[in-house]
Order: structure tokens, then sequence, then C-alpha cells
């Protein structure tokens, strides 16, 4: 069986039909970015994709990375990646020309990671972080930081990370121990020690820089009193030249369950008391920079989920219709002859449910870079608020709801295969290990749940929020005038009120005396808040496909666009009444949760 990454088809129906992204070329920021460009670049990230980066993914598992007294060796097969992603300038697509990049639509860009991610998650891991730092010291960074780092980052002839995470602290990042001292000539001594940074060491490049969370002397406790420090592996000297070590020594990677070509490392920061770093930024605003940082993450996880869940999906699909086993259950006679298993009902269930979510999600993160791409347009305030407000909120679907969904479709691409799923002969198993960590890091789901009950429902006085159930409302209403559709937009329409009371239950509750019964259930109100987003990504769907058929579809295009409406009819028909119980659960301020005493657990 052919491994593949994820449909071309589906890719192009987003980008073109869903969200008419060539409409941008009409304004000066994109207007190089026509049909006919977008198009060509996502060719040739398919192309990429498929014939490099693909057939490295199991070696490059089955290798690994390496530690040995302070070096860590990537996959050796990842250096050739790493050469073509350089001399594609695969790093830095949305990013202005002056410093290495492309200038391109952020949503083109998704398209391209998609690819890349279906193809070869953990070796995209060891440029993620180098663009997030590069963005640290583009947005903060003084002109000789941008001078001295810039470039070669977006490059990708350096690397970059982000040093949040400490051994005690864990995600309390306020609770971080790093320390900065200022010296005579306006650098820091930084001393500390990090975790879990993925790429914080490797053989790819010739200097690292590290964005660093460290508290000056004397700085406020919490996060109110944390700044940001450039911190590089290598120092580097005035005239952009490589300088002595800079004391940051790896101690070790950790061994885990998927991901394996990444290392995840520990740093140690002036154990010798030669650490030297940078202010980004100003004094005890750390956070509110590395928040930058953190939602361009947060977004490329779910990224990352969806490239897991893409493959997994493509896979299971043809698998489905090449695995001959068993007879149909309507044949007549002992001796009929078996059939491929996508003939079979139970079959059909999990393929369906995975088509559902893998489309509804690649919309979701598709739409989210659209929303960037008009605020790079908007000459309004107003408007740009406006679209910022709904990245904000879909922030924690986009990563937390995404990376859960893409989670159980990986789970179900397994099934699909029965106990060969279950083998490294097949891909399904290290896509499901791989995905795994896209729960967890750049804050776990539980922390996007908080973020979205805690931040996201008041944000902007709620304003953001009912700006995204006013896109949802608008979609219903559109479905209303389409003949076929009247009945799904019913039922959107049904969840988008009962999302809405829920929403304002749930935000007073968190104000009041239950505060911790609200956090309780946040987890909950962030799933069905992404099933009625998902409902809403695949009801507009529909509504493309239904009026492309009633205009006269070309052949072809026919059975796509009829299975973009059922997969619509299934969701909204099957799975959305789930959520209307879901919410009706959550509604119920049931203390159990926080009333239970802590040795009712059981245990000892």
């Amino acid at each position: 069986m052919a491994q593949v990454i994820l449909d071309r088809r589906d890719v192009d129906f987003v980008l073109h039909e869903q969200l008419e992204v060539e409409t941008l070329s009409k304004h000066e920021k994109f207007e190089e970015f026509t049909r006919k460009t977008i198009d060509l670049i996502v060719s040739e990230a398919r192309n990429l994709a498929v014939k490099e980066m693909l057939p490295t993914l199991k070696p490059g598992d089955e290798e690994g990375c390496t530690f040995d007294k302070g070096q860590v060796r990537v996959p050796e097969s990842f250096h050739k990646l790493h050469g073509l992603f350089r001399e594609g300038g695969w790093i830095a697509m949305c990013d202005d020309p002056e410093w290495g990049g492309q200038g391109m639509p952020a949503t083109v860009a998704l398209a391209a990671k998609n690819f890349f991610n279906g193809a070869n998650f953990p070796f995209t891991l060891n440029t993620l972080l180098t663009h997030g730092a590069g963005k640290l010291v583009e947005i903060f960074g003084t002109e000789k930081q941008k001078q001295l780092f810039l470039k070669k980052m977006y490059t990708g002839e350096w690397g970059g990370t982000m040093l949040l995470t400490e051994p005690e602290a864990g995600s309390d990042v306020g609770a971080l121990t790093t320390t900065a001292v200022m010296n005579d000539d306006g650098t820091y001594s930084i001393s500390g020690s990090k975790i879990f940074i993925s790429s914080g060491e490797n053989d790819l490049v010739e200097n690292i820089i590290h964005p660093v969370l460290a508290r000056i002397e004397g700085a406020p406790a919490g996060t109110s009193g944390i700044s940001l420090f450039l911190v590089p592996k290598i120092r580097v000297n005035d005239d952009g030249s490589l300088g002595e070590f800079n004391d940051v020594v790896c101690t070790g990677i950790e061994h885990k369950m998927g991901i394996h070509g990444s290392a995840t490392c520990s740093l140690t920061l002036g154990g010798k008391g030669q650490c030297r770093g940078t202010l980004l930024g100003e004094v005890n605003k750390g956070m509110r920079a590395m928040f930058v940082m953190m939602n361009e993450a947060r977004l490329d996880v779910g990224m990352q989920a969806l490239g897991c869940a893409s493959a997994s999906f493509t896979n299971a699909l043809n698998y489905a219709r090449e695995r001959v086993q068993g007879r149909h259950l309507q044949a007549a006679g002992k001796d009929a002859p078996p059939v491929p298993i996508i003939q079979h009902p139970d079959v059909r269930r999990m393929l369906l449910t995975m088509k559902a979510y893998t489309e509804g999600i690649r919309s979701i993160m598709y739409f989210t870079g659209f929303c960037e791409d008009m605020i790079r347009i908007s000459g309004d305030a107003n408007e740009k608020a406006r679209w910022q407000g709904l990245i904000d909120v879909l922030i924690p679907i986009a990563k937390g709801y995404a990376s859960d969904r893409a989670f159980d479709v990986c789970n179900m691409g397994v099934q699909m295969f029965g106990g060969y799923g279950y083998t490294k002969e097949y891909p399904q198993e290290q896509l499901l290990r791989d995905c795994k960590i896209t729960h967890i890091y750049e804050g776990t789901n539980g922390i996007q749940a908080m973020d979205l009950l805690g931040r996201k429902l008041s944000l902007n006085q709620g304003q953001a929020f009912r700006d995204l159930l006013d896109e949802m409302t608008k979609t219903a209403d559109a479905a209303r005038a389409v003949g076929r559709l009247e009945g799904l937009a019913e039922g959107l329409s049904n969840v988008i009120a009962r999302l809405e009371e829920l929403a304002l239950h749930m935000t007073k509750t968190a104000r009041s005396e239950k505060m911790m019964s609200a956090y309780a259930v946040a987890y909950p109100f962030m799933e069905v808040t992404g099933d009625t987003i998902m409902a809403w990504m695949l009801l507009w769907r529909a509504i493309v496909a239904a009026k492309r058929l009633e205009s006269g579809a070309k052949k072809k295009d026919v059975v796509f666009y009829e299975g973009q409406i059922r997969s619509a009819r299934f969701f909204i028909g099957s799975l959305l009444p789930v959520t209307l119980g879901k919410m009706s659960a959550v509604i119920t301020d049931d203390g159990t949760i926080m009333e239970m005493d802590e040795e009712s657990f059981g245990g000892k």
C-alpha cells in the first residue's frame, strides 16, 4: 500500500472555494499571490513533503536523536531536509523578504505546513521554534539585535528555541528561579536550568538563539516580575561573527514515546558563571512578549496534530479500499466472495468520523490564518481588532480541541488496520505516538480550556466571543437559503443559541463563589465550543459544495461535493446531539469534582 499524506483536492477546496484566498491578491500587500502563484507554492510544498520528507519519517523514528557529552545528533537524513528547507525559504514563509522571508499569506503558509507536518512533523519541530524565536526578535528586538540575529534565524542558518519550563515550576511559569544579573556593559549574567526544550541542542545549525525567561534581582514575584532575554549558544560579536561558547550546556535529552527525531533537551545556563544574554523588550514584560511566540506555537501545534490526522485518515481510507476481508452483510449464500472492508458498516462509521474531523480541523486552522491575513491588509483599527479577537478566541480551540480530535482520528486510524495497525509495519502506530505530544506541550489542553474560560470569554468585554457567535450565525442563516441544508442550519442554530447561553452562565459562575466548580468543567466547555465551531466549518463547506452542485459541477467534482454535504449531515445529525448532552451536563453546576474529599479518590 502506498503511503500518502493528505488529499490535495481538499486543500484546494478550503483555499480557493471556502476561503477564496486568491482575493487577497487584490490588495497591494499580497498582489503577487494570484491563484497561479498559490497553486505553485502548494505544489512545491507537496512535492518536497512527498518526495523528500515522507521517506525519512520511519527511519528518523527508528534512528532517533543521540546524546553524547553535551552534544545532540539528529537523524542523519534530517540534514538534507534542513538544507532543502533553507533553500526553499520555508522557515519564514510569511515574513519580510528583507529578513529572508517570502511575504506570503498566512493561509497559504498553513497549507504548506499541512503537507510538511503530514509527512514528517518530528523534523518540522526543528524549524518551528526557530521562526517563533525570530518573530520575538523582529517585534521586540533592538536594531542591533535584529541585525545580528534575525536574518540568520529566518533563513535557518541559526536555530531558535523557547526556554520557559523549569524542573520545579512546570506549567507554573511564574515560579521560575532562573536569574539575571546586570553587568557593567549592559548585558546580563543568566543562571538557571530549563527542561523540555525542543531542539535545545542539535547538529543541524552552527548556533542556537535561546529566548529565556528569567527574573532580574529585585523584580516582583510571579509572572509580573519576569523578563525576556536573548541568550545565544555561541556568543555573537558585533560584526556578526561567532565568538566563544556561552556556557549553555545540554545535560541530557528525554526518551519519549514519540517524536523521536526531535530532541527534547535539558539545558543548564551559567553553570560556570559565563552565560551572557541581552534584554529582549522591556524589563518585567517577558511573559507578555513570550505570548506572541506561544500563540504562534499553539497554532503550529494544532497544525502538527492535523498533519498526523490527515496522514492517518488517508492511509486508513486507502487501506479500507484495498483490504479484502469478510463477506458483505447482505450477501446471499455462504459462498459469497469477501469484500473490501470499506463495505462494512462500522468501518464506514469510523471513516466518516475521521473524514469529518480531519476536514473540519483543516478549515479551522486555515480560517485562523485567514484572520491573520485580514489583519495585515486591513486599514481600519476596529476591523483589525475584530479579526484579532477571533484569532484569540480560536487559539485554544485550534490547539486544544483540534489536537484532542486529531488524536481520536489517529486512534481510529490504528483500529482501521486491525492487528496490523498495532505493528511498526504500517505508519499508523507512529502517527498515534507522535500525535500525543500535541495534547501536552505549549500548554496542556487543560490549560487551553482554562484560557478559553478565564481570558477569552471576557476578552474585549465579551465582544470577541460574540463576534465568533455572529460569524457562525451568518453561516447558519446562509444555509437556510440552500434547500437541502435547511435542517442542518436549524441544527447548528440550536447549538449556537445553547452555547451562547452556556458561555454567559460559565462567565458568571467563574466570577462567583462557585469559581472552582466552573473551572472543573472548563475542559468539557472547551469541547462543546469546539464541536460547535466544527459544525460551523462543516456547514460552511456544505454550502459551498451545494452551490457548486446547483450551478452544474464538473463530473469529476460531483462526488467530492456530495462528500462535503454528507460529512456535515453526519456530524450535525449524529455527533452534535451528543454536544447538547454535554452542554446540559456542564450547566448543572454539580459540585462533585471539587467537593469530593481527596481521600475518597482511593489509593494507598
